[in-house]
C-alpha cells in the first residue's frame, strides 16, 4: 500500500521531562480520507505542524510520498494544502481578491483556477463580497479554496468543522468526501469528533497524550468496537441490579434512577446476564446494545 503521509518513531517535545509527540508513526493510504481523532490536546495540531515543517521534531522521520520534509521543504510543501485553526483571510477584501493574493505568491496561478476553486467550494456566486460579510462557513470554504489553488495533491485539515452549525458541517463534509473522491486528493482531517470522522472517513488514527492508540480503517475500527459491547439496561430496582451485574464479573454504572450501563466482550454473555437479573426478581423493561463508536473512543482515549 502507497503512504502519502509517513512518519516513522516521531517525537517531540519543549522540554526534557514532558514529551509532546511520542513515538508516533502515522501511515496515511495514497487516496484515503484519513480521520486524526483525539481528545483537545492530545498532540494533533503539533503532528500537523511537524508534517508540515513548522516546527522541528526532536526524533524520528517525516516522508510525504519518498520526500524527506526537513530535506525538500519547498517542493514537497508546493503539492500539500493546508488549513489549520482559524482561518487567516483579508476580510475587508472580496473572496476573488483573497485568492487573487494566494495565487500571486504561489505562482503560476491562472485565473481559470481561481474561477474554479471558487466554483468547487460553492462560492461563485458572492465571489465579489466582502469576506466580513461572510458567515464562519463560507469563510472555511473560502479557506478551503486557498489551499486548493495549486490542485495539491495532499490536503491538511485542522478542525475544519470547529465552530460551525449543523448545515455548515453537512456542508463541509461533503466537500471534504467530493474533493477525495472527483479531485483524487488524499485528505488528513483531524477532529475531536468521533461521529464526524466515522461519516466520512476511510481510515483512522486515534491519538491520546502524543502517543497513537489505534491506526487503521474504518471497518478495523468497527471490529473492535465489535469485541466490546456496551449494554443499557432499564430495571425496576437499580441498587439491587448494579449488586448483580458486578457479583458476574461486569462493571457497572448508573446512567439515571432506572438504567444501567454494563461492558461485555461477547453477545454470548447476554443470555446470562438476562437469566441472572430475572432469577433475583428484576424485572427488565428496555435492553439496549449501544452501537455509538463514541464509547470505544473514550474508552481508547481515558
Amino acid at each position: 500500500m502507497l503512504h502519502v503521509i509517513n512518519t516513522d518513531n516521531l517525537n517531540f517535545s519543549y522540554t526534557k521531562e514532558i514529551k509532546i509527540i511520542e513515538s508516533l508513526s502515522l501511515k496515511v493510504p495514497k487516496n484515503s480520507i484519513y480521520g486524526f481523532l483525539g481528545p483537545n490536546g492530545s498532540g494533533k495540531t503539533t503532528t500537523i505542524r511537524l508534517i508540515l515543517g513548522l516546527i522541528k521534531a526532536s526524533s524520528g522521520t517525516i516522508l510525504i510520498g519518498e520526500q524527506a520534509i526537513d530535506k525538500n521543504r519547498i517542493q514537497v510543501l508546493s503539492n500539500i494544502g493546508a488549513l489549520i485553526e482559524n482561518p487567516s483571510l483579508y476580510e475587508h477584501l472580496s473572496a476573488i481578491d483573497n485568492l487573487k493574493i494566494t495565487a500571486n505568491y504561489r505562482g503560476s496561478i491562472s485565473k481559470e483556477r481561481i474561477t474554479e476553486v471558487l466554483d468547487i467550494v460553492k462560492l461563485s456566486h458572492v465571489t465579489f463580497k466582502k469576506v466580513k460579510t461572510f458567515s464562519l462557513g463560507m469563510k472555511q470554504r473560502l479557506s478551503l479554496a486557498l489551499a486548493l489553488i495549486s490542485k495539491p495533491q495532499l490536503l491538511i485539515l485542522d478542525e475544519p468543522t470547529n465552530g460551525l452549525d449543523p448545515k455548515g458541517i453537512l456542508e463541509m463534509r461533503n466537500l471534504i468526501t467530493h474533493l477525495n473522491q472527483t479531485e483524487n486528493i488524499t485528505i488528513l482531517v483531524s477532529s475531536h469528533l468521533l461521529s464526524e470522522i466515522e461519516k466520512m472517513c476511510t481510515h483512522v488514527g486515534i491519538i491520546n497524550y502524543g502517543k497513537l492508540v489505534f491506526q487503521g480503517s474504518i471497518s478495523e475500527l468497527k471490529a473492535i468496537k465489535s469485541q466490546q459491547l456496551n449494554l443499557h439496561i432499564e430495571v425496576d430496582d437499580i441498587e439491587k441490579s448494579i449488586e448483580i451485574v458486578k457479583k458476574i464479573n461486569h462493571n457497572a454504572s448508573i446512567i439515571n434512577k432506572v438504567t444501567i450501563h454494563t461492558v461485555i466482550n461477547t453477545k454470548n454473555s447476554i443470555p446470562k446476564l438476562i437469566d441472572e437479573l430475572r432469577l433475583h426478581g428484576i424485572k427488565i423493561y428496555q435492553f439496549k446494545i449501544d452501537e455509538n463508536l463514541e464509547n470505544l473512543f473514550l474508552n481508547l482515549t481515558k
